[in-house]
């Protein structure tokens, strides 16, 4: 079995959060985009990753190539082969770069999930409790005196003239 790539776990990540396959999700954010903003970003950093996984391939199969059992690179080969392994890294770096961002965009969904869970809570609590003061008689509150508004400071009076 070969190894999980970045591409893959971004793509599980999604999967999981969104509890549909890619190719639904995929359609849904191209489709609907006002729907889900936060698929949409999550779906154009999987495209980002998508990209930089297939560079990640073709360096890592240079870099196989170039370093197979007795295969001895020539001279002007050492320059490819150090090339191919320098880019190798930043197309990995920019990879967990890639998945990082969407576990933060996963994170925010979840996040917003659980907020809007909250206030709808405590509202429906407010409105039964509202309903149920309704249905009773109101009670007269007195008029209550309202202070006076201060408008501002006063004026710093001018001392003694000379």
């Amino acid at each position: 079995m070969p190894d999980t790539t970045a591409l893959d776990q971004a793509t599980s990540m999604i999967e999981k959060a969104w509890g549909q396959p890619i190719e639904v999700l995929e359609v849904r954010a191209v489709r609907r985009p006002c729907d889900d903003p936060l698929l949409r970003s999550a779906m154009h950093i999987r495209t980002a990753l998508a990209i930089t996984d297939n560079a990640v391939s073709v360096h890592q199969d240079r870099l196989h190539a170039l370093t197979r059992p007795g295969y001895v690179p020539a001279f002007y080969e050492l320059d490819r082969l150090s090339s191919s392994a320098a880019d190798l890294r930043v197309a990995l770096a920019e990879s967990g770069a890639y998945v990082q961002a969407i576990r933060r965009v996963v994170e925010a969904r979840e996040a917003a999930s659980t907020a809007d869970r909250g206030p709808a809570a405590s509202l429906s609590r407010a409105a039964v409790a509202r309903s149920g003061l309704a249905s009773r008689t109101p009670v007269q509150v007195p008029d209550q005196p309202v202070p006076a508004a201060v408008v501002g400071p006063s004026a710093p009076s001018p001392g003694p003239r000379r």
